[in-house]
C-alpha cells in the first residue's frame, strides 16, 4: 500500500476555519485529520502540507513513525509553529489510515483502552454566547443575569465543569483578550476594571451553579505574571477547578504557580516534547494541555509518557470540530494520566452534520470510539456546502 494524494480541505466555521487533511492510497483506504488553528495563518498550513508532500507520495503509510522523522528532519531549520502543527495533521491522518487497515481503533494501536468512557467538560462556556452568539445561533448574553439560564441548561445536559473566558460585562459585553490582540493593551498590564469584572463573573456562576459546579477559567496570554497571580488570589474563594494560562518562559510560570494556591492548567500552545520538557522539568504546571492536533498523536502520547514521569495529568486542548474530539477521545483512551476532556458545545449549527457519527456525550461523559480508526470520517458533502474563502 503507498501514498497516493494529500488533500487539503477547509470549511467557514463561524468564528474561525476548521482545517482538515485527506491522504489517500492506492488500496482506497482514506484517512483524514484536522488542523485547524483559529489564531493562526490557515494558509501557512496548507502551504506546509504542500511542502511536505515530497516526503509522502509513493511512501509507505504505515510507517508512521518514518514518516514522521522523514518530515521533521527534513524541516528541522523550520521546526515548531506552523511545520509542527501540519507534520502532525499529516501524522494524525496516517494513524487514521493505520487503524483502518488493522481494522482497530488507533487507541489500541498504543495499548489502550485505559477507560471505557471518559469524562468532557464544556469549553467556551458564555464565551460563545458573549461573542459570536450569531454564529453558533444562541441568545446573546448581554449582562451577568443571563448567567443563571445558562447553569440550569448545563445542567440539565449533564455537565458539571466548564471553561470560561474574560467576559467583561460594561454597556456592550466583550471577551477581554489583549494576548490575542482582541483587545487593546498590548502591555498586558492587570487594570482595576477589569479584575473587578472578572471577579463579578465568576461570583455569578459560583453562585448560580453551586459548589458542585467545576469552574476552570482561562486566562490565555492576556497579563504578565503580577496581574496572573493577582487575579488568582482574588478567585481563591470561588475554588476554581484551576486556572488557565500561557507563559513561553517555563521559570515565570514556576514562580505564579508557587504564589498560589489553585491549581495551574498550561500547555496547550506548546508544540513538541523537547518544549514540553523544560516546563516540566521545572514542575511549572499541575495539568499538561497538550494538543493533539497540532503535536500528532504520537508525539503527544510521548509527551504525555513524560508527564505521567513527573506525576503530571493531561488534558486534550480540544475546541474544534467532532473529528478533534474523536481524536482527542482517542488519545484519552491510550494513557493513564488522563484528567479531562474539553469539547466545544456551543458551536455552528451544522457541527454534526459535517462527521458520519457524532460523538455519543451523555451526562458528561464520551463513550469510547470503537470503530476503527478514529472511529468517524468528515463528510464531504457537508464541508462543501460553507467554503472558507478568507
Amino acid at each position: 500500500m503507498k501514498i497516493s494524494k494529500i488533500d487539503f480541505l477547509k470549511c467557514d466555521a463561524g468564528w474561525r476555519p476548521w482545517l482538515f487533511i485527506k491522504i489517500t492510497t492506492d488500496e482506497g483506504i482514506v484517512g483524514y485529520s484536522e488542523c485547524t488553528e483559529s489564531n493562526g495563518s490557515p494558509k501557512a498550513i496548507e502551504g506546509a502540507v504542500k511542502d511536505l508532500e515530497k516526503f509522502l507520495i509513493g511512501q509507505d503509510p504505515l510507517a508512521t513513525e518514518k514518516l514522521y522523522y522523514d518530515m521533521y528532519l527534513g524541516t528541522r531549520q523550520s521546526k515548531g509553529g506552523i511545520m509542527c502543527k501540519a507534520i502532525g495533521g499529516i501524522e494524525n491522518a496516517l494513524l487514521d489510515i493505520k487503524g483502518k487497515y488493522f481494522k482497530v481503533p488507533v487507541y489500541k494501536l498504543f495499548g489502550g483502552p485505559f477507560r471505557e468512557k471518559i469524562p468532557v467538560y464544556w469549553s467556551h462556556w458564555g464565551t460563545s454566547r458573549v461573542r459570536a452568539a450569531e454564529a453558533v445561533q444562541r441568545k446573546q448574553i448581554v449582562s451577568l443575569e443571563g448567567i443563571a439560564d445558562l447553569v440550569k441548561e448545563t445542567k440539565e445536559r449533564g455537565f458539571s465543569t466548564i471553561k470560561t473566558n474574560i467576559a467583561i460585562f460594561e454597556e456592550k459585553p466583550f471577551i477581554y483578550a489583549p494576548g490575542f490582540g482582541k483587545t487593546p493593551g498590548v502591555e498586558l498590564e492587570l487594570k482595576e476594571s477589569i479584575l473587578k469584572g472578572i471577579k463579578e463573573y465568576v461570583r455569578r456562576i459560583r453562585s448560580c451553579g453551586g459548589d458542585g459546579f467545576n469552574i476552570i477559567l482561562d486566562l490565555n496570554f492576556n497579563f504578565k505574571p503580577a496581574g496572573y497571580i493577582r487575579i488568582a488570589k482574588e478567585l481563591e474563594e470561588f475554588n476554581l477547578e484551576w486556572l488557565e494560562l500561557d507563559l513561553d518562559d517555563p521559570s515565570s510560570l514556576k514562580f505564579i504557580k508557587d504564589s498560589i494556591n489553585t491549581p495551574i492548567c498550561s500547555g496547550e500552545n506548546i508544540c513538541c516534547k523537547r518544549q514540553f520538557k523544560s516546563f516540566f522539568d521545572c514542575r511549572s504546571m499541575d495539568v499538561a494541555s497538550i494538543d493533539i492536533i497540532w503535536n500528532g498523536f504520537s508525539q503527544s502520547k510521548k509527551i504525555s509518557d513524560l508527564a505521567d514521569f513527573y506525576d503530571i495529568n493531561v488534558t486534550p486542548h480540544n475546541y474544534y470540530s467532532h473529528l478533534s474530539t474523536y481524536i482527542s477521545a482517542n488519545f484519552a483512551a491510550a494513557i493513564p494520566n488522563f484528567k479531562t476532556l474539553e469539547v466545544d458545545v456551543d458551536d455552528v449549527p451544522w457541527k454534526d452534520g459535517l462527521i458520519t457519527e457524532v460523538p455519543k456525550i451523555e451526562n458528561g461523559f464520551m463513550k469510547v470510539p470503537e470503530k476503527p480508526g478514529w472511529g468517524a470520517d468528515i463528510n464531504e458533502e457537508c464541508l462543501r456546502e460553507h467554503p472558507y474563502n478568507k
